[in-house]
């Protein structure tokens, strides 16, 4: 695993945290669909959440919200696309969040910013 790959998972581990904290139950976690991969699949009450984390220890090159970018929300909604039809879903009840975390390492705090049904 790089170093990219270690930064990635600690920060969809803090999403995954902060959701827990907030009464989201998580179904999946980096799950495969296709040749694309959703980072976190999250139930609250009626709604299935596809979850996208983007997490930047520097914000020489933006922070973690200016890596979410249209080619990124393009394949993520094709793999939304496809979990539906591969679940026999009805797409009523699902959205799509974005969770940024941007981590001050000497500091040693993470600021999350939740959105929430980008699609």
């Amino acid at each position: 695993m790089n170093y990219r790959q270690i930064v990635g998972k600690f920060g969809e581990n803090i999403a995954k945290n902060y959701l827990l904290r907030r009464n989201y139950q998580i179904i999946s976690v980096n799950e495969k669909i296709g040749f694309k991969e959703v980072d976190i699949i999250a139930k609250k009450g009626d709604f299935l959440i596809f979850v996208e984390v983007k997490t930047r220890l520097s914000s020489v090159f933006g922070g973690a919200e200016d890596a979410f970018n249209f080619s990124k929300f393009h394949r993520l909604k094709e793999a939304i696309d496809d979990y539906i039809y591969k679940n026999d879903l009805d797409g009523n009840f699902i959205r799509l969040d974005f969770i940024s975390v941007d981590i001050d390492k000497y500091k040693k705090i993470a600021n999350i910013k939740h959105y929430k049904d980008i699609i």
